[in-house]
Formats: C-alpha cells, structure tokens, sequence
C-alpha cells in the first residue's frame, strides 16, 4: 500500500512510559523503527510518546468495517486495537470473521483480535451462526488472533462444562490470553472463574469489584463506552494498579468515535489528578504486555508506532504515526478508503401492528427499567391497563412502552414486551444491531409506530430507524445488517443524526440507539429480551407472563 513519506526525525520532551520518565530529546526512524534516541536540549515543546491502544473494543459496534474505524481511530492518536469479532461472527460465524481480518489486513492500522468464545452467546436467542470450537483451534493458528474473546458463558465455566473447558484448553495450548466477561461476580465464584485460567475483564461496575478481581491476579479493563460507562467509577484505580489495568472502549458508536477514543480516557485521567505517566502505562504498556502486541513503547529498535501532542493536560493529537508513515495529522487522515464485497444475511418478513399486542392473565407484570450509561438494566414490577379486547396498554405518562424483539434469520413471529425509562413521546425506533445475535430490536409508542420502524429495517436489509408520527428515517447497514461500507466521517454525523431524532422524540437517554442495541443482551442483567421470550438474567430463565393478543 502506499503511504505518504514521512520526516525520519523528530524532537521533544519525550513520554518514555515504559521507564516512567520524560526528557528532552530526538529520535530518528529508519524502515518505519526507531533507529536512535538522543537525550538533548531541545526547542520543540511539543510531546512525544507512544500510540495508544484499545484492549477490548467491538469493532462492528462503530458500525464501521475495520478499515474506516481506522480512519477515524488515528485521528485520535490510537494505533492499534484487540477486536472481539463476535458481533459479526453471530450473524455469519467463521466466514464473518475472515472478512474483518482481510479487511483490516488493508490498512496499517495495528488490529489484533480476538477468537470469538460464545456464538452463538446462549441458547436462549437465535443466531445467525454457530462457531464450533474446531473452528477456533483453526483461528488460534492465525497471527492476528492474540486471545480467546470474552467468556461469557460464566455458569458454563462455573460448573465446568465440557464444551467450555475445551475452549480453555484450546487457548492455553496456543498460549493465547483468556479474556474474561464476569459482570459482578464476586466471592468463591470469581475466584473459581479466575482459577480456569481467565486473566482479564471488562465489566467491573465499582472499585470494590475490581479491586477484588485485581487481588485475584485479573487485568481490569476500564471501560468508557457509548453505552457502558466505567471510567469515572473506576478512575482511583490508576493510581497504584495502573500496571494491571488497560483502557478500552468496548462498543463505540460512530458519533462518538468521531469526538474521541482511548485519547478522551487519557485526557480526563490525567484531569482526574492521575499522574500522566501511569495512565499512559495503562493506555499501551499493559495491553502490549498481556498480548504480546507488535507495537512500539518508543524504545530503541521499538516500531515507529507514535503520537505526539501539543502538551499532557490538553492532550491535542497533532500527529499519528504507524511504522514510521504519517497515518494522521491535524486530527486529519491520511488513510484513504477500502472497497469491499457485501456480506450479509437477513430472511425476516415485514411485519403488521397485530403482531405486536400482548396480553397477560397476571396482576403485576415485569418491566424491563433501563439505567442510562449502564448495560445492566432493572426488573420494575407494574400493573398495566388493558383495552376493551384485553391487550396491554401502553402509559406514556408512566413512561411505559412496548419493546420488540424479531428473528431476522427464519421466519417467526415477535418476542414483544415492556420498558421504561426510554421516554419517547411518539413513534418507534429499532435497529439490526442488536448484542449478540443481531435480530430486529424495537422501542416504540404505539403498534403501528413498531410496524414501521421493524419493517424499514426489513425493507433495507439492516440499519438503523426511526419513525415520527410525519417522517421515516433509516441509515441502512449493509455489511452484515451491522456495519457499513461508507465513508467513517459521514456514518459519524448521519448517526449522529438518528440519534438527535430520537431525543427530539422524548428519550432522555444519552445513547438511544446504543442502549437499545443491548436490550436483547441475555448475559448483562437483570432482565432483557430475546427473539424467544422475556429473559431473567440473574436465574437464566424465561419469565413467561406475556401472550400474543
């Protein structure tokens, strides 16, 4: 591929994390390493130091193809990831994850990933794909392949489940990193969970948790996602664990990818009062550590991979470099776009407002109450009113509305349930990302109103909709019913655009469309809801209390 030329030298104060130290400076590149390090009085004020790095991140979450991600990634001083391809592997299984390796084999962008553990997440949903775990024996042999995603399958390892330990053992065969998925476990069933040979997390919701899961010898990944935020909860935890912890981002959706990244968590640490140094460890010592990443710490012979800023409080990305080529100047980029096929996989037929009544014989019914910025959610108890044909009331006054789950792989009906705290006044919305599987997910005020935004999605074959009571808006998601193909910048601001009509539709939510994408996420608590029924996330049951009307 070819890149731009770029100067073979630059001066400084130089961020050398890796021996907690800064000093004025010049290093020189030769063939995209560093070649020299020269500790000098120099003019330059500007800063120097190494790329930084997402530990856990989601790539199809942006809704961008790797190679786009990396466009507007290295605007913000990140240069390289460790990727779970599960989402795309949930709709496509092995063939979706060799289409994110091949694309992001197009760009100089430094992608690791991870071997999907759980696709598909649970049997209590319907996938689009299943991968077996000959399929990640075969994937532990690929050089990108650094780890064993996210284990999310907590009881399965808990009670030793066969199949699991196979996954285990298939990763530690290959010396391959365990990542962990362990949301509030605690007590004797972390330290079982820990003791099968899972080293990190990234679902810790208080310090009390990860300074558990950190005594017991686990990585925490601080997250700051679009949905999950962990990073002002978790913060203190710098200050004497910075060696064992990482940044991520986990799932971030293109707006806010297009405002910042890992820079953003760095940026507010060091505001926090964390000594920049410690921070940074965290930002790219640790991950290149426990994955044994080929990215440089600007050390002599180190690859090229650097930043450099205008100062450590402001923390202005002024360049981006990836094996000695300029990837990014001026929060410009230089990576110019990949074509790539289609790929994809939708069966679902439109849909008619009948569907979507429910009726109850019980008193008080489950709701499912969303928490914003948080993945888990609550169960709140409530009475519903009935029509005069006995169907389920929608109470907008109450801020109670009807959320709908549908199969996009085979044709079926439904799942519909309750939900507060979303806030829309009028109309629906839904998408096609939908954690882990990807079915149809919906939010909405009335039958009708879910009608029309399900069956925009069905009508596109992927995306993302709304539906006011005088317009319909949609930004389709070609690739996968997941991602696009499109330009990362304009993705940015026409989601960002879906997610203003939301919000002038009455959410009061932060991220509507992010926190919508994880109401069908059965292994997140407390209650949520899949293609197959309403879900107990604490019990690992269905709570049977609705019919179709």
């Amino acid at each position: 591929m070819n890149m731009p030329s770029t100067p073979t030298s630059f001066s400084g104060n130089i961020v050398d994390v890796l021996n907690q130290r800064i000093y004025q400076g010049t290093l020189q590149i030769s063939n995209g390493r560093i070649d020299s390090i020269t500790e000098e009085s120099v003019s330059d004020d500007q800063y120097i130091l190494p790329g930084l790095i997402d530990a856990h991140i989601h790539i199809e979450s942006s809704m961008l193809i790797p190679s786009e991600f990396a466009r507007v990634a290295v605007t913000h001083g990140t240069v390289a990831t460790v990727s779970d391809p599960h989402e795309i592997a949930n709709v496509l299984g092995i063939e979706g994850v060799e289409f994110m390796l091949e694309n992001a084999r197009q760009t100089p962008f430094k992608f690791h990933f991870g071997a999907p553990s759980c696709v598909p997440a649970t049997p209590f949903e319907t996938a689009g794909a299943e991968i077996s775990n000959t399929e990640i024996a075969a994937l532990m042999l690929q050089p990108e392949i650094v780890s064993l995603s996210e284990m999310m399958n907590v009881p399965g390892v808990l009670n030793d489940a066969e199949e699991v330990l196979e996954k285990l053992k298939l990763a530690q065969s290959a010396n391959k990193v365990v990542d962990g998925h362990a949301p509030g476990l605690r007590g004797d069933a972390v330290k079982k969970y820990i003791s099968a040979g899972i080293t990190t997390d990234h679902e810790c919701f208080s310090l009390k948790e990860a300074l558990e899961k950190l005594s017991l010898g686990m990585q925490v990944q601080i997250r700051e996602g679009s949905a999950a935020r962990n990073l002002d909860d978790l913060i203190p935890l710098l200050s004497e664990h910075y060696e064992n912890c990482m940044l991520c981002s986990d799932d971030k959706h293109p707006d806010d990818l297009a405002e910042g990244h890992i820079n953003n968590m760095v940026k507010r640490a060091i505001a926090a009062g964390i000594d920049p140094l410690k921070v940074l460890w965290s930002a790219t010592v640790t991950p290149v550590k426990t994955y044994g990443l080929d990215v440089g710490l600007l050390q002599l012979g180190d690859a090229a991979d650097l930043i450099i800023v205008d100062n450590l409080q402001d923390f202005n990305i002024e360049k981006t470099l990836i094996d000695g080529f300029l990837v990014s100047e001026q929060q410009t980029t230089v990576l110019t776009p990949v074509a790539v096929d289609p790929i994809n996989q939708f069966v679902a037929e439109l849909q008619r407002p009948e569907s979507f009544k429910i009726t109850t014989t019980s008193h008080s019914v489950p709701v499912i109450e969303v928490i914003d910025g948080q993945l888990v959610t609550k169960k709140y108890n409530w009475q519903p009113g009935l029509d005069q044909d006995g169907n389920i009331e929608i109470d907008l006054d109450q801020d109670i509305l009807k959320i709908a789950v549908l199969n996009r792989y085979s044709l079926s009906k439904p799942a519909v349930a309750l939900i507060r705290n979303f806030g829309l006044k009028e109309g629906a919305i839904a998408s096609s990302v939908a954690h882990d599987s990807h079915n149809i997910v919906a939010v909405g005020t009335s039958d009708a109103a879910l009608t029309e935004a399900i069956n925009l999605i069905i009508e596109n074959q992927g995306g993302v909709s709304a539906v006011t009571n005088r317009d319909k808006h949609i930004l389709p998601l070609p690739i996968a019913g997941i991602m696009t193909d499109a330009d990362a910048f304009k993705t940015g601001t026409d989601y960002g655009n879906m997610d203003d009509i939301a919000k002038k539709m009455g959410s009061t939510l932060s991220a509507p469309y992010m926190t919508l994408s994880f109401m069908a996420l059965l292994v997140i608590p407390d209650i949520k809801l899949s293609d197959k029924g309403l879900f107990d996330g604490d019990t690992f049951e269905f709570l049977d209390v609705f019919k179709a009307g």
